[in-house]
């Protein structure tokens, strides 16, 4: 059906262009839409607050499968090492992640963004937006049909919207050593530790440019702490091969939402997506593949409606967002249950081995 006439600047604003809000916006486009992305980095590879680390469905059965080949690198195997640094190797056939040059990633998105006609500014930060007859007027923008937040774990959006907002996080901060190798590449490297990381992990990987080594925990606003990841290295880096004296590179470090979705996602002609919306997995802290999935669906439900195709997208946006539901209880008793012992005791058992594959394969494979 042909697009309605125009009376707005715009049918969908974005505000964030990182895989969520990129997803919604390439969906609407696709379907016509006049669409306009807000970014307030000027270069959006830098400042990043995440891994990069993308998994097989996401490489498989999104746009992200056609990311160039040298921005990413194939690991098969998980190495999880309990506090007393025993390790078990975990895989399962078939099955891969990538981790990637991120902020080439972020890059080559944009490019993505432009080639299929959004308009994407860069350097401009959402500041505010008021409702007038159907639809939103954005500040410094104009009106648009449908406005979407996927502008992070303190999404503005929300706040000047009256959508619910994120109150749960982690807390991470990751090294990235470029041009350096490790002994074993073939692993991502996941520690368990209470001492450095209460309430989440640490990790090592290869990346297509060097090596990417992390720790996040459970952010705590009354007694704030900053991983000491320089400490943890010391502690962990000759198990997971990392070579000595090294000099980080890019330091990167954020929130990370691990509540699951927030409470109101959406409004009239509003809605959040990604980070902004808590769709992270509250225990592994992925959401690449989750905001991705999510942003689409939401993209192309606004696009069907205002084609006059499909259903108010409110709701579909609603029902697309995962519930977590499972990883929300294991989430609540990793943080009141945490203890080194019983990683130390049992970390070759079959019940741990188990757990361990629910949660990097969800439910594909056996340990290795």
């Amino acid at each position: 059906m042909p697009l309605p006439p125009v009376s707005h600047d715009y049918d969908l604003v974005v505000v964030g262009a990182s895989f969520a809000g990129a997803a919604c916006a390439l969906a609407a486009a696709q379907s016509g839409l006049r669409v306009v992305v807000l970014e307030r980095k000027r270069d959006p590879g830098e400042k990043l607050h995440t891994t990069g680390i993308i998994v097989k469905e996401a490489a498989e059965q999104t746009l992200l499968g056609q990311l160039p080949a040298p921005l990413t690198r194939r690991v098969e195997q998980v190495r999880l090492y309990a506090p007393s640094l025993k390790q078990i190797a975990l895989a399962a056939p078939g099955y891969y992640f990538q981790t990637t040059d991120t902020p080439q990633v972020m890059r080559w998105l944009a490019g993505q963004l432009r080639s299929h006609d959004v308009e994407l500014r860069l350097g401009t930060p959402f500041t505010d937006a008021r409702r007038v007859d159907g639809g939103w007027h954005i500040e410094g923008v104009g009106r648009c049909r449908y406005l979407v937040g996927a502008d992070g774990a303190r999404s503005r959006v929300a706040a000047r919207t009256g959508l619910g907002q994120v109150r749960q996080f982690l807390y991470g901060v990751e090294y990235e050593f470029p041009g350096a190798c490790l002994q074993h590449p073939e692993a991502l490297h996941c520690f368990i530790s209470k001492r450095y990381a209460p309430g989440y992990i640490g990790w090592i990987a290869q990346s297509p440019t060097g090596i990417q080594a992390g720790l996040a925990l459970r952010h705590d606003p009354g007694n704030a702490r900053v991983p000491d990841i320089d400490g943890f290295l010391l502690r962990v880096g000759a198990a997971g091969g990392l070579p000595r004296r090294l000099k980080p590179g890019t330091t990167r470090a954020g929130l990370i939402p691990c509540s699951g979705p927030v409470w109101p996602m959406v409004g009239d002609g509003v809605m959040l997506t990604g980070d902004a919306a808590g769709i992270v997995s509250p225990v592994t802290a992925g959401g690449i593949h989750s905001a991705w999935e999510h942003g689409w669906a939401s993209g192309r439900a606004i696009a069907a409606h205002v084609r006059g195709d499909g259903p108010r997208p409110e709701p579909v946006a609603m029902a697309a967002a995962p519930r977590f539901r499972t990883k929300r209880a294991l989430r609540w008793a990793y943080d009141r249950l945490q203890f080194d012992w019983p990683f130390d005791l049992f970390m070759h058992s079959p019940p741990l081995r188990w757990a361990a594959e629910q949660v990097y394969f969800h439910k594909r494979g056996t340990a290795a």
